[in-house]
Formats: C-alpha cells, sequence, structure tokens
C-alpha cells in the first residue's frame, strides 16, 4: 500500500538531499552494494528485506532500521521490509529515541506493563501503519531467518558475528556510537549527528535503488 510519510519528516529527508556529497567514496561504496541488492529483489517483485545489527540493539541499529524504512518511503518504494539486532538485548535508548522524533517520526511508547526492554510504536505516515521496535538479538522474532541483507553498524558485532546465518549479503558500515557521549553537553548533538549520518546514507541507498 502507497502513502505519503509525515510532512516534517518528508521535509527532513528532502533536506539531506543536497548533503548525499559528503558520504566518502568508501563508503559509498557499500551503500551502493546494499542498493543492488534492493534493486535486484525489487525488480524480481520480491520483498527486500533488511536487518541492522550492532552490540546491544539500543543506537545506531535501531536508527538503521527506521532510517532505512524513512527513506525507502521517501523514495517510493514500499517493498522493504527492515528489521534490527544485536548480539545482545538490552533496550531502544531513549536519546536515539529522542533524536528520531526531532526528524520527525512518531514514536510512542506502548502502554502496559513497565519493562526494561520497552516495545514503542513507529509510524512515518498518518495513513501507514505502526512498527514495533524493541530490543532483540539478531536471531530473535521478529528478525528474518533467511534471504536477508545484514548490515553490521558497529565493529563490535562485526567481530562477533563473523558469519549471520540466512544472510544473502553482510556488508560492514560501522558507525561512531553516540553513547560516548552520553551525560555530557554533547548528548543531544552527538545523537542528532549520528540521526543525519544514518539517514543521509540510507537516502543515498534508495535514491539509487529500482523504483515503480
Amino acid at each position: 500500500m502507497t502513502y505519503a510519510i509525515y510532512p516534517e519528516l518528508h521535509a527532513f529527508v528532502e533536506g539531506l538531499e543536497s548533503e548525499l556529497g559528503q558520504i566518502s567514496v568508501a563508503r559509498r561504496s557499500v551503500l551502493e552494494s546494499l542498493s543492488a541488492f534492493v534493486e535486484t529483489k525489487l525488480r524480481a517483485s520480491e520483498p527486500a528485506r533488511l536487518i541492522f545489527i550492532c552490540t546491544h540493539n539500543s543506537r545506531r541499529s535501531h536508527m538503521g532500521q527506521i532510517w532505512s524504512k524513512a527513506a525507502s518511503l521517501y523514495c517510493g518504494i514500499q517493498k522493504l521490509e527492515t528489521f534490527s539486532g544485536g548480539t545482545e538485548a538490552t533496550a531502544f535508548d531513549p536519546r536515539a529515541v529522542a533524536a528520531l522524533r526531532k526528524a520527525g517520526l512518531r514514536i510512542e511508547r506502548r502502554h502496559g506493563k513497565a519493562t526494561s526492554n520497552p516495545v514503542y510504536a513507529v509510524r512515518y505516515g498518518a495513513r501507514g501503519p505502526a512498527e514495533e521496535a524493541f530490543s532483540k538479538a539478531f536471531h530473535e522474532a521478529p528478525n528474518p531467518r533467511h534471504d536477508f541483507a545484514a548490515v553490521m553498524t558497529c565493529s563490535e558485532a562485526e567481530a562477533a558475528c563473523p558469519i549471520v546465518p540466512g544472510a544473502a549479503l553482510r556488508i560492514s558500515l560501522p558507525y561512531d556510537d553516540p553513547k560516548t557521549f552520553d551525560g555530557t553537553d554533547r548528548e543531544s548533538s552527538a545523537y542528532a549527528e549520528r540521526s543525519c549520518q544514518i539517514a543521509r546514507e540510507m537516502l543515498f541507498v534508495f535514491s539509487r535503488s529500482y523504483r515503480r
């Protein structure tokens, strides 16, 4: 089903189009391999499944999952399924949630019993369905078991998961951890910078993918 993303989210992603030149040649090469995977699936009328993996599934992997979906919708690509996981589960960090909200995404904590690993409802547009986001190991449901691209977003996960079972493609795309700045006066800006970087690179991926 085709639906429009929120106007403020659309404006945020649109503003990143002029920043694609900031992506290094080395990272472009990796991103283009991910774009080729997506294009192959779409041309075969198959869903493209991406899972973003880091150590704790708390910050960068969630940003990768959510921004890849947002960028694909902005580019008019509907058959994309995005996931995230860690080598272990912790919780979707509220500072990462806040950075994504500031960019125009609607993310609300589900009502219910308090938990150390809350489930969030993520919305990209007024008419689109809510998608759940919570911390989990990369091999746990609802993550796919086969025929997906695994995107390693941190060097620790890269070392801990030399092989991701079931992956049709595995790429290394590490991002600096904004957690380094937790509790400092750079905290908010560090999370915003990381969110923007991931959004920019996901836009690069889907702006080059086959559309219909």
